[in-house]
């Protein structure tokens, strides 16, 4: 069983804002396995097809207190740590980049963070999506922000190459993933 979390924040406020980009990338993917994302259990919106292997889920609560849903996932679905997938928004890569990685620190992201304290561990694999950064204004305002108009054509490529990564990773593998898309 492979389990997908999407972190964003809940509510209507931060719908399509740079910090929800792994809410997206949940939906776009259980669109594409004809997932129903329906339930709440634990905390978290969550969708699962045990044919395909694979749990859905997005934590239904602040981004900063993702941990506790998450790790109650894991516990019900009996995820091991390395059929976990992580997806979150990373200032620190250009718009669009993905890159896919095992273990390592935060970086500043309060939601992998949560996850890793309420783990126990930092060991579980994270799809980072960069969101870029704007230099004027201040990063807790650009994370809030919505994605401009102009950019939603090239936001759902995005998330369709970000499926495409999630696919890869669970039915070809994650070294194939990961040579796939950590290129720049």
């Amino acid at each position: 069983m492979y389990l997908v979390a999407g972190l964003g924040n809940k509510g209507a406020r931060y719908a399509y804002t740079r910090h929800n980009i792994g809410y997206l990338v949940v939906d776009r993917f259980a669109d594409r396995c004809s997932i129903a994302l329906e339930r709440k259990v634990f905390g978290c919106i969550v969708g699962k097809d045990a044919r395909q292997g694979i749990v859905l889920a997005k934590p239904d609560t602040f981004m900063n207190l993702s941990g506790g849903p998450v790790s109650s996932i894991v516990g019900w679905a009996g995820v091991p740590r390395e059929q976990i997938i992580v997806v979150h928004d990373d200032m620190d890569m250009e718009f669009g980049r993905i890159k896919i990685r095992w273990n390592g620190g935060d970086g500043g992201h309060k939601g992998v963070r949560s996850i890793a304290e309420t783990l126990g561990s930092p060991f579980f694999y994270r799809i980072k999506v960069g969101i870029g950064r704007d230099p004027v204004m201040a990063p807790e305002d650009y994370v809030l922000s919505r994605f401009p108009k102009g950019c939603l054509g090239e936001l759902s490529e995005i998330l369709d190459r970000v499926a495409d990564a999630i696919h890869t990773f669970i039915h070809e593998g994650k070294e194939k993933a990961m040579n796939m898309y950590n290129r720049v």
